[in-house]
């Protein structure tokens, strides 16, 4: 049976069976599968993490990953930029208050990048609606790749 097979057959188990103690007493011809392992890891098997709720003022678990954002702004004039990439981030947040707005410094160009999305897709869509009630940031916007927060759900 391989290593699959006893996946599979773990998942027909009852929950309360551990598929870390499975693998210890499964048996390969003369072998035997022996896993040395601190107990706090055992603890997390199976666990779920804790969900993401900012309603609730709770504890959020989030997962740095590469994913994309949509650059709203950018601009270099030091006089200008920093007020006007303020002034943009306070735009989309009222009309997307679920998305988040990043606004960064680079020396010498300020930028504003909105949303933490897992795919181009998901970029790419949000840029979509972005640009219809927007139309004004539509020649500057574009989809970068970058690190991005995502919760993690139960």
């Amino acid at each position: 049976m391989t290593v699959f097979g006893m996946c599979m057959t773990y998942s027909a188990h009852a929950q309360s069976e551990s598929i870390l103690i499975e693998l210890q007493n499964y048996r390969m011809g003369e072998g035997v599968v022996t896993i040395i392992q601190d107990p706090s890891i055992a603890a997390l098997v199976g666990r779920r993490m804790p969900m993401y709720s900012s309603e609730m003022g709770g504890d959020s678990t989030m997962l740095t990953i590469q994913g994309y954002r949509v650059q709203a702004f950018s601009g270099n004039n030091q006089r200008v930029s920093k007020d006007e990439a303020y002034a943009k981030k306070k735009m989309i947040e009222m009309a997307f208050p679920h998305i988040a707005c990043y606004v960064t410094f680079n020396a010498p160009t300020w930028r504003l990048r909105v949303g933490d999305f897992r795919s181009y897709e998901e970029a790419y869509h949000f840029q979509r609606e972005l640009m219809k009630v927007f139309p004004s940031f539509g020649k500057e916007m574009f989809i970068v790749k970058e690190e991005v927060k995502i919760p993690l759900y139960n």
